[in-house]
């Protein structure tokens, strides 16, 4: 049996379909389905995601993104972080809301989801998230946590994203299992950490490297 891609969900089914990946409070709960609504809507007319069943909606880009602002982040930790090809907004989003003393800039070039990403963040008053709306490569500052999630051209971006990482900062790679030797490979001043399976995947991991200081 499908799932109807529109199917509508309470807050409750979100809880229980996000608990494997974090607990959330209710309003954070309450803006991920207001967060859905709007992505459903876009959707129907902005090519944001090629997943249309809600369910998996929520499994695969909620649940991944709250995952992964767990793992590297307390509600508290006032960093900042730049989330590379940010999309529709995973994970960066999410992780504004997760951690709303972090400062989230999500480095998006495409019109249309810059649109609908300043829409979510109007929406649901994220006070701590902005877009960059240009390319990873003219971006003029570091962060401390650099995070990236499904981007096209991976050994291109990669390079640009390891250099938007502050001193010591940490660099997150959401990727699959098949892509991990390839990601260690691409970058020479990391300590790579032990990949993180993310739960409920079979083949995607979380990869977490730290960026060493180079003493000339």
């Amino acid at each position: 049996m499908k799932t109807n891609q529109r199917e509508s969900l309470t807050v409750d089914e979100i809880s229980t379909l996000l608990r494997p990946f974090a607990e959330l409070g209710e309003e954070q709960l309450a803006d991920t389905l207001i967060y859905i609504n709007l992505l459903l809507k876009w959707n129907a007319r902005v090519n944001l995601t090629a997943i249309r069943g809600t369910k998996e909606i929520v499994w695969r880009h909620f649940g991944e993104s709250f995952f992964a602002a767990r793992y590297l982040l307390s509600e508290h930790d006032a960093i900042s972080v730049a989330d590379v090809g940010s999309g529709a907004g995973f994970p960066g989003l999410p992780i504004a809301m997760f951690a709303p003393q972090a400062q989230v800039t999500l480095i998006e070039s495409q019109s249309k989801k810059i649109a609908f990403l300043n829409e979510v963040i109007r929406v649901l008053s994220l006070s701590n998230a902005r877009v960059f709306s240009q390319r990873a490569e003219t971006y003029p500052a570091t962060a401390r946590l650099v995070i990236m999630r499904a981007v096209e051209k991976f050994e291109t971006v990669m390079p640009l994203a390891t250099r938007l990482v502050e001193a010591e900062g940490r660099l997150a790679l959401m990727i699959g299992n098949s892509q991990l030797e390839q990601a260690k490979s691409l970058v020479s001043d990391f300590t790579w950490h032990d990949p993180v399976a993310v739960p409920s995947s079979h083949s995607r991991i979380m990869l977490v490297g730290t960026k060493r200081v180079i003493v000339d």
